[in-house]
């Protein structure tokens, strides 16, 4: 597996060895031996999986007292992937970046602890994948605005084309996500 570094220090796009032939392919899409040699010793505890139609946006969320590292990937259709470092201390606090994951190109992202999250499915409809380092806690999931421009994310579709649901239509500024994070990290 290549593991490539982003611009965002701690955000890490992998690119998995697809061995293809005409049968089919095979890919390791997770190995802890490989994690660990990079120093991520992750222990992951929860397995998702969405399904989502075309210009369905999912985020930007985060858990605060208990932050989640995410392992992400598409084993059907296309997403625009998004995190954004949400880490007060962090030098790149407020910046994102943003990924096409796709079952053709089979990479994955690895989304540490203290980011939020996000995806806007590209494709007719997108089958999304997730292994968590955190286990869910609702009372505990917090949403940044998708179009707070104080981070300014350039999301490939048009607003006019995203289907949110109403929690996360109703995102908070950055400002006031990291006034969250402040508190109850104190």
């Amino acid at each position: 597996m290549e593991i490539i570094k982003t611009k965002i220090p701690d955000l890490l796009l992998l690119q998995p060895k697809v061995f293809e032939d005409d049968r089919g392919y095979f890919l390791e899409s997770w190995n802890q031996a490989t994690f660990q040699s990079q120093g991520l010793d992750i222990n992951f505890v929860q397995d998702n999986e969405s399904q989502s139609s075309r210009g369905t946006l999912r985020g930007i969320h985060l858990q605060v007292a208990h932050p989640q590292g995410k392992l992400v990937r598409v084993t059907q259709g296309e997403v625009y992937d998004v995190a954004v470092d949400l880490r007060p201390e962090s030098p790149s606090c407020g910046e994102w970046s943003g990924f096409t994951l796709s079952s053709e190109n089979k990479s994955q992202l690895w989304i540490p602890p203290g980011f939020g999250h996000a995806f806007l499915t590209i494709s007719e409809t997108a089958t999304f994948n997730y292994k968590c380092s955190e286990l869910y806690y609702g009372d505990d999931q917090y949403t940044l605005a998708y179009d707070d421009s104080a981070v300014g994310v350039e999301w490939p579709l048009k607003k006019n084309e995203l289907k949110l649901s109403e929690k996360d239509s109703e995102g908070w500024s950055l400002d006031k996500v990291l006034n969250q994070i402040k508190q109850q990290n104190r």
